[in-house]
């Protein structure tokens, strides 16, 4: 079975992807991808403004333990510490406008390079500066974050994000996590929103902020 049916909706064909997930969905990623080992977990978006300052979305995550706090600065990676165990976590890079199809950053990870006393992941999707540039969530749209088997390519899940930004002020949100339960990993949908940016998140998690 592919991915994508084609449909047929009031005389118009319509494509619905399978693999779009919703909030209060619990996907066991293991079950769907019994040899899955590495994951790609991509973020996509588009700028709604025109003519002004483009808008830098950046993706990042936070390894927590049983208490849902990080245990060490590494177990805090983004823009500034894109490495964390060895490369078991790697951010790809930041792409700083959005520009052109397709994702725009990228985040990779081995599951068997993570730390055993690590329980969840969670995925953030922040605006960088946003506070200090009048910018917010709402200025984005056709934005997505998604899943991948980093070794075949396949997409395994996909969250699309344009029906809860919409309308928005909040600079950030967390937006989906993996939660670890034995052998297994599931990929929970979430949307949390903070009005101050990866920052609050960040603190909330247990980081140490220093602001320059």
């Amino acid at each position: 079975m592919t991915d994508i049916l084609d449909t047929r909706f009031e005389g118009r064909e319509m494509k619905i992807n399978q693999n779009n997930v919703y909030l209060g969905d619990d996907i066991n990623l293991i079950a769907k991808e019994p040899a899955l080992k590495q994951i790609s977990v991509a973020v996509g978006w588009d700028s709604k403004a025109f003519g002004g300052m483009d808008v830098d979305v950046d993706i990042s995550l936070f390894l927590l333990d049983r208490d849902d706090m990080t245990r060490e600065n590494q177990d805090f990676v983004f823009y500034n510490n894109m490495e964390a165990y060895n490369g078991a976590v790697k951010h790809e890079g930041d792409n700083r406008t959005g520009a052109g199809d397709g994702d725009d950053e990228t985040m990779l990870f081995d599951l068997h390079g993570i730390p055993f006393d690590v329980t969840r992941i969670v995925f953030v999707y922040s605006i960088y500066r946003g506070k200090e540039r009048d910018q917010n969530l709402g200025l984005v749209k056709n934005s997505y974050i998604r899943l991948k088997n980093a070794e075949t390519d396949h997409e395994i899940v996909r969250f699309n994000l344009d029906e809860h930004f919409k309308d928005t002020e909040e600079t950030a949100a967390i937006v989906g996590s993996i939660n670890r339960e034995g052998p297994k990993w599931h990929f929970t949908p979430r949307i949390e929103k903070f009005t101050g940016g990866l920052a609050e998140i960040a603190t909330n998690f247990g980081c140490t902020i220093i602001r320059q």
